[in-house]
């Protein structure tokens, strides 16, 4: 019951939270408009890739919840939403539910209802392969993710802190199902020396999840209600930072996704123009979900998607890959970034 409830907790406190005063750095990130454009809205072509899977649309919806059985219903309303606008969709950590065996129906619940969807499990990184092929066959996944989250666990009174088992642990789970292996942070976002210690390692998917939107680091103070780790939950990589710094250690062959605060088509546009192949939301979903329906949560999703087409258009970008070529202008603390990091400004990821 314990973890139930503190599954309860996530969601109260990421609705209630929100962003919080939390910049993705994005704003500092400006489009040139292509006033030549050869693009056609009907020719635009938003299908992308993670690893060898192909997703229709590179937007999809990232971990949330499962876990308890309050949120069994969420979980099926998200699994619809993921049907209806044909994105891929990624559960909530089913770390608890392969340990106990308990509250697998609250995940598997999605297959169910999008049978023929896209859909990514979620253990921690110091699950046992076994765990990790059990969460990818509780829901017949296309792709497990693996997330660290080192600044929530430190700050929940419950947590793993046993950090120096991480990359031994990951080394295990390499191999240890057929689906592509994605490492994600959980709002902290990855820096270019973690990237490429994890590529080393023989990964070559990353969801950067950088600081800009819902904060576990937040939301653990604000359930242990300490006063000391308020001031954590500042603590991170802004999403553009992140994506900046991935960019550079990036091997083409590698697939970045980008997520952290992303809330429109615009920004998602932004991030792809940034070297991602993938954006992923989640907060703002289950938010509008929650307080506006399925209908309202379609509409949402469906103007992402439409508002990433036409910028591909003004900016010339037949493909994603396209895109991610556009050229674009930093200003403020982001192009402070690029240059601390000894970057050039008109940087654009190696394909």
């Amino acid at each position: 019951m314990k973890r139930e409830q503190r599954k309860l907790d996530h969601i109260r406190y990421a609705l209630e939270l929100g962003d919080g005063n939390r910049s993705t750095g994005l704003e500092d990130v400006r489009f040139l408009h292509n006033c030549l454009t050869p693009v056609d809205p009907d020719r635009v072509d938003v299908s992308t890739r993670i690893g060898h899977l192909v997703l229709p649309a590179p937007v999809f919806m990232d971990a949330i919840t499962g876990g308890a059985a309050e949120v069994k219903e969420i979980n099926r309303k998200l699994a619809a939403v993921a049907k209806r606008t044909g994105v891929a969709m990624a559960v909530g950590s089913q770390y608890g539910a392969v340990k106990t065996g308990q509250q697998g129906d609250t995940f598997a619940v999605i297959r169910e209802e999008n049978p023929d969807g896209l859909f990514f499990a979620n253990v921690s990184a110091l699950a046992k392969p076994e765990e990790a092929k059990a969460a990818v066959d509780m829901i017949g996944a296309d792709a497990l993710e693996i997330h660290l989250n080192a600044a929530q666990e430190l700050i929940m009174p419950e947590g793993d802190k046993t950090f120096s088992l991480i990359k031994e642990n990951l080394a295990r789970l390499q191999d240890c199902t057929e689906v592509p292996v994605i490492i994600k942070e959980t709002g902290c976002g990855m820096a270019a020396e973690q990237i490429r210690e994890l590529q080393a390692m023989g990964f070559t998917c990353f969801n950067v999840a950088g600081w800009g939107g819902t904060s576990f680091a937040a939301i653990e103070a604000s359930r242990s209600n300490v006063a000391r780790y308020e001031k954590f939950a500042d603590w991170g990589i802004p999403t553009a930072w992140s994506l900046i710094d991935a960019a550079h250690a990036a091997k083409p062959w590698d697939t970045l996704i980008a997520s952290g605060g992303i809330r429109s088509g615009w920004q998602a546009a932004q991030t792809i123009a940034l070297g991602a192949d993938a954006v992923a939301m989640s907060g703002n979903i289950l938010t509008v979900l929650l307080q506006h329906g399925e209908e309202e949560a379609v509409t949402y999703l469906q103007d992402v998607i439409a508002d990433l087409k036409d910028i591909m258009v003004l900016t010339g970008s037949r493909t994603i890959r396209e895109l991610q070529q556009a050229p674009l202008v930093f200003t403020g603390d982001t192009l402070a970034f690029i240059q601390s990091r000894g970057y050039e400004a008109a940087f654009k990821r190696k394909r």
